[in-house]
């Protein structure tokens, strides 16, 4: 897919980039944003400056991210271990 502009609201600031990603997953990654960041109504009321929530939504996210490579790589261990205990018991059936 080619790279577009695209543009969105946020703490009512208007931010712009360019991607090659579908309008359906930047959709998504600009919803997921906003609940990281605005909450689920989608209102900032907070007095914390704008710059600020940015930073913070971006290190719950990468928080999020560590979370979820740790558990990625723990399912490929155990996925691992377990088809090495399979491949073992077909060995001693042969």
């Amino acid at each position: 897919m080619e790279e577009r502009l695209v543009c969105f609201q946020l703490f009512g600031q208007e931010f712009t980039f360019f991607s090659d990603a579908s309008d359906a997953e930047v959709d998504e990654i600009v919803r997921l944003v906003r609940r990281e960041l605005e909450g689920g109504d989608g209102k900032y009321t907070s007095s914390t400056p704008s710059s600020k929530l940015l930073v913070l939504g971006c290190l719950r996210i990468a928080s999020r991210l560590i979370q979820q490579e740790k558990e990625s790589e723990e399912y490929r261990r155990r996925q691992g271990s377990a088809i090495g205990n399979l491949i073992a018991r077909i060995e001693i059936v042969e």
